[in-house]
């Protein structure tokens, strides 16, 4: 019994250690499911994040899911950075999810659209210690319909040696 377990840890360990493998610039990465694809006014989707190395560049990108019944071209997002040392930074982000046609701009499967838009590019953290990144939708409406998921992805830059 303690085999099949010791086995099972292994083959876990194994799996998360092959994901993380495959995207060796990724420093985080999150999606949060939104709960009946009805994102309330003033409900927060909270992120917090570790980070330790302040030498390296780093992307920041807004993840956004969407289902085809999404009635808007756009979301805005406000979006609140707390560093470890307690400072903020609010910003305003617009993410564009359709084209001037009302095409999706994602990329979908069935009626499910995926973007990643870049929020923040080339930063360096000033301070190691836990990030924590807030959204809330700004889109004048108590209920935002048809978004799914919203997520959070930081990676590293690479650095080209290229003239």
């Amino acid at each position: 019994m303690k085999s099949i377990r010791s086995l099972s840890v292994f083959f876990f360990a194994s799996l998360i250690l092959i994901i993380y493998s495959c995207d060796p610039n990724q420093v985080f990465e999150r999606n949060i499911e939104i709960e009946d694809f009805t994102w309330h006014k003033d409900s927060i989707i909270k992120f917090q994040v570790d980070i330790q190395d302040t030498t390296s560049f780093h992307n920041i990108y807004i993840n956004v899911r969407n289902t085809s019944r999404y009635k808007m071209q756009n979301l805005f997002l406000f979006v609140q950075t707390t560093s470890p040392r307690g400072s903020t930074l609010h910003d305003t982000f617009e993410c564009y999810l359709a084209d001037e046609r009302g095409k999706w701009t994602g990329s979908g499967w069935g009626d499910i659209y995926d973007n990643q838009f870049i929020y923040k590019r080339n930063i360096r953290f000033p301070v190691s210690g836990i990030y924590t990144f807030e959204y809330v939708q700004a889109m004048r409406t108590d209920k935002l319909e048809y978004i799914s998921d919203i997520g959070l992805r930081i990676e590293k830059v690479e650095i080209s040696n290229n003239p």
